[in-house]
C-alpha cells in the first residue's frame, strides 16, 4: 500500500492556537499510510508581485515544501468571518508567479476550530472558493467544523471526547481515501 506525505498548514500564528491542538490531534488519528508535516507560514513576508521575478529564499522553501507533498491539510481559525490574513499571504505566495501555482491538482483538505458554535464555517467556505481557483482538488464529503470548548482537545493533542475522536478519525480515514482516488486519476508524474 501507498504511503503519502501532507503537508499541513496552520491558518493560525498565536502559540497557543487551537487549530495546532486540532492540528496535532489529526497526527495522532491519521491512517498509518498518511504522513503529516507542518508547512510553516509564519515567516513569510507580506506578498507582492513585486517579488515575483527574485522570490525571497523564505518563499522559494516555502514552495519547495508544498511540491514535496503528495497532499495538503488546511487547518484554519474564522477571523472576523474570514480566511486569517497569514493564511491567505501564504496561498498567494504559493498560487504564484502567475504559472507557478504550487496548488494545482494536488488534492486537499479543510478543518477548523472555534470556540463559536458554528466552528470555522464561513472562513472554510472562502478558503475552498480560494482553493477551487487555485485548481486544487477539494475534499467535500466530509465537512468538519469543529466548536471547540475548552479541555476538548489537551495541548498534545489528546482529545477527551469520544465522539469528536471517532469523528475525527473518520475525517482522517475519509481524507486519506480522497487523495487515493485523486492521484489515482492525476499522477504526480502526469
Amino acid at each position: 500500500m501507498a504511503s503519502y506525505k501532507v503537508g499541513y498548514f496552520v491558518g493560525s500564528l498565536s502559540s497557543t492556537s487551537i487549530n495546532r491542538r486540532l492540528a496535532k490531534a489529526l497526527i495522532r488519528l491519521a491512517p498509518p499510510d498518511l504522513q503529516l508535516v507542518e508547512i510553516p507560514i509564519r515567516d513569510l513576508p507580506l506578498y507582492s508581485q513585486d517579488y515575483d521575478a527574485d522570490y525571497p529564499p523564505v518563499a522559494r522553501t516555502f514552495k519547495e515544501a508544498i511540491a514535496d507533498c503528495d497532499a495538503l491539510l488546511f487547518v484554519t481559525p474564522e477571523f472576523n468571518r474570514s480566511i486569517p490574513g497569514g493564511l491567505k499571504n501564504a496561498i498567494d505566495w504559493a498560487s504564484r508567479p502567475w504559472g507557478q501555482n504550487s496548488f494545482a491538482r494536488k488534492p486537499s483538505g479543510v478543518i477548523g476550530a472555534s470556540p463559536g458554535a458554528i466552528g470555522t464555517a464561513v472562513a472554510q467556505s472562502q478558503l475552498r472558493s480560494v482553493l477551487c481557483f487555485c485548481n486544487s482538488p477539494l475534499m467535500n464529503t466530509v465537512e468538519a467544523y469543529i466548536h471547540f470548548k475548552e479541555g476538548l482537545i489537551t495541548a498534545e493533542g489528546e482529545i477527551t471526547d469520544e465522539s469528536t475522536r471517532n469523528f475525527l478519525r473518520n475525517y482522517m480515514t475519509e481524507l486519506h481515501a480522497f487523495i487515493v482516488r485523486v492521484l489515482t486519476v492525476l499522477p504526480r508524474t502526469a
